[in-house]
């Protein structure tokens, strides 16, 4: 089975590590370790941040506890047997969010594509050849960023960084 603390140190490592961002056009806003405010506005981290206190160990504890709750709880990662399957789509679902990152996984698994990781995804997953899904997964997720940047051309500064990300998570 899957393993958080791994996949949780690459994640946090594509999302920039500890650090408080502000990227003009980045549509999360104003982020720290990646838990952007504008989607995450109630996120008990923002105390520790908005009081300038970005050095409690606390602080690192919401940013672990966020992830482990908010997306791999929902991604039944504990469930998931490889641990680079459980990697890519936790990254994913990091930057995506978990409803995208499980559809895309379902139509590589020719699943009902609802956007939750049930029994009968999690088994198709979990008998799916890991590299295999690999490969698929980062093809999809590279057309899934191609069409982001087709609709929205002020997103295309960031098309470079998705595709390395995807890329590291089948190198």
């Amino acid at each position: 089975m899957a393993l958080f603390e791994p996949a949780y140190e690459e994640m946090i490592r594509n999302e920039g590590g500890y650090a408080l961002h502000a990227v003009e056009g980045d549509r999360g806003g104003t982020t720290y370790a990646g838990v952007a405010r504008r989607y995450h506005p109630h996120w008990s981290g923002w105390q520790y941040i908005d009081a300038d206190d970005l050095h409690n160990p606390a602080l690192v504890d919401c940013v672990k506890a966020f992830y482990r709750d908010e997306f791999w709880s929902r991604l039944r990662g504990d469930d998931i047997e490889d641990q680079r399957v459980a990697e890519t789509l936790f990254d994913f679902a990091v930057n995506a969010g978990t409803g995208t990152a499980i559809k895309l996984a379902q139509s590589i698994l020719d699943t009902s594509a609802d956007g939750i990781l049930g029994p009968v995804t999690l088994g198709k997953l979990n008998s799916f050849p890991a590299q295999d899904f690999l490969y698929r997964y980062a093809m999809a997720k590279v057309a899934r960023y191609a069409e982001i940047v087709n609709r929205d051309s002020s997103q295309s500064k960031f098309l470079l960084g998705w595709i390395n990300r995807t890329l590291k998570g089948v190198a």
